[in-house]
């Protein structure tokens, strides 16, 4: 098995890296402390491909494959949260969700404008009263003629008030539960749509977050994803694929806090000493190493079984539970290893602790992910082939003009 990174990927981080570090950087303390979102990020994103990465070219992606995705959400991350959540929302969420499930006229419509950043999109799932209990959603879709109409109301929604194209999710049939859920590709033009910014987030606050109101909003019958009932089934697959995301920028944010806490214990000194030279400083930066290296560990199996179009739910589970708790077991340590200094926003650790958090509570929080490897470990759970699957990544074939 080959754990080296080819040299597609070592020019992803490398373009990666400079790019957070020259855009993201110099400004971040200032975004994270008045609670503001840098929207010049999203056109520059664009024209770094970013936006479509791992879309195939025919598309308007840039054809690269699912480890560079999981790479450049690494590399965002290590300089802060929000500016990986783009890629998430945007690419991971919804884009590869109409990859995976969108006719080919939906693929043309809103895919190729997305890939290309013309087009900002985000996914709708979770509401007021539905979190990890998805099938507790309230919105409905109402079928009238050649249309459908939404109701309801979207909560914690990442990029609600800069997107343009939402991914719904919406009961068609409540009778049926989650089997009645169906998916729609929305647009913030449609009447009706209204979003709105939520302020106060303990972390992430460089990050847009609101909600989706819909009332009334008539969506045409073609922008159904899927087939009507296959929305619960969408919503999975794109939250394997949204996990996996969170996963590598955990990884990120591990790596962030390990040379930010090498960095100090190296220049700080206390009883005449680098504090680096001290037993326990060193136990709580030999166990942020130890973190990185599973984590990324964890991050590679997933992605290697989603570039060879292998069913990764389990994989990707692992990944996102164990990284979101190491990352944020190795904030607190950095932190810790900062003392007081680590109390303020001088040092970047404060706001990686606050960042960190978040990830142990979305895109399916620690107990969920418990209980999920719980249920496979004890044979209560086995994943079942979808009717569309995340395409295998094809390297001629990603990358060929259409």
């Amino acid at each position: 098995m080959d754990f080296s990174f080819t040299e597609e990927h070592e020019m992803v981080r490398k373009m990666v890296r400079e790019f957070a570090e020259r855009e993201i950087a110099p400004t971040i303390k200032e975004h994270d402390r008045n609670q503001t979102f840098d929207e010049t990020l999203l056109p520059k994103m664009a024209e770094q491909g970013l936006l479509g990465i791992c879309i195939p070219v025919k598309y308007g992606g840039a054809g690269m494959d699912y480890i560079s995705l999981g790479i450049a959400c690494e590399e965002l991350e290590r300089v802060d949260t929000s500016a990986r959540v783009i890629l998430s929302v945007h690419v991971a969420l919804n884009s590869l969700a109409l990859l995976q499930w969108g006719t080919e006229e939906q693929k043309q419509k809103y895919l190729v404008p997305q890939a290309l950043g013309e087009r900002i999109a985000t996914f709708g799932l979770t509401e007021p009263n539905a979190g990890s209990d998805v099938a507790s959603i309230q919105t409905t879709a109402r079928r009238d003629g050649d249309s459908y109409i939404l109701n309801g109301e979207k909560m914690w929604i990442s990029l609600a008030d800069v997107a343009d194209n939402f991914l719904i999710f919406a009961y068609t049939d409540k009778s049926k539960r989650h089997r009645g859920m169906s998916a729609f590709i929305v647009e913030r033009e449609f009447p009706g749509v209204e979003t709105g910014t939520i302020h106060g987030k303990m972390g992430v606050r460089a990050g847009n977050t609101g909600y989706i109101s819909l009332q009334d909003v008539r969506v045409p019958a073609e922008n159904l994803l899927g087939q009507e009932g296959e929305g619960f089934k969408i919503a999975m697959s794109a939250l394997d694929n949204g996990r996996y995301t969170v996963a590598w920028g955990a990884v990120g944010l591990i790596r962030a806090c390990l040379e930010a806490s090498v960095r100090y214990a190296n220049e700080r000194y206390t009883f005449g000493v680098p504090i680096g030279q001290h037993q326990l400083v060193q136990q709580m930066i030999a166990k942020m190493a130890q973190r990185l290296d599973a984590g990324q560990l964890l991050c590679l199996k997933a992605g290697w079984m989603k570039n060879q179009g292998l069913r990764n739910t389990r994989e990707t589970s692992m990944a996102k539970w164990y990284c979101c708790d190491a990352a944020f077991e190795s904030a607190s340590d950095a932190v810790q290893i900062h003392g007081a200094y680590g109390y303020s926003d001088e040092y970047d650790v404060e706001r990686y602790l606050r960042n960190s958090k978040g990830a142990v509570i979305y895109e399916g929080s620690r107990e969920i992910h418990t209980i999920l490897q719980a249920q496979y470990a004890l044979g209560y759970r086995q994943d079942k082939p979808l009717r569309c699957e995340l395409p295998a990544y094809d390297q001629e074939e990603w990358e060929a003009e259409e």
